[in-house]
């Protein structure tokens, strides 16, 4: 090694470039992790909707065929006009 003292600027631009490279490396790991668990949320929304609208489906046919029943049995009630 030289006798000279290292110029500080130096040192500090060495370390900070180690940080980085540091910091660089873990985003590259964080990536295809954040990437999954986006995915992964993804196919969850989508398999609750799909759960939801088959238990709507059902549902709405039950609606249908009470409708339809009322009518029927004249259970259905009739609004007056405004006058």
């Amino acid at each position: 090694m030289s006798d000279e003292p290292e110029n500080l600027t130096l040192v500090v631009l060495r370390r900070l470039d180690a940080k980085i490279d540091r910091v660089l490396q873990d985003m590259a790991d964080v990536k295809p992790r954040l990437t999954t668990l986006v995915v992964q949320a993804g196919n969850l929304v989508s398999t609750e909707a799909s759960h939801y609208a088959q238990t709507i489906l059902p549902l709405d046919r039950v609606e249908t065929r009470l409708d339809r029943i009322e009518r029927r049995l004249d259970l259905v009630e009739t609004a007056e006009p405004p006058n």
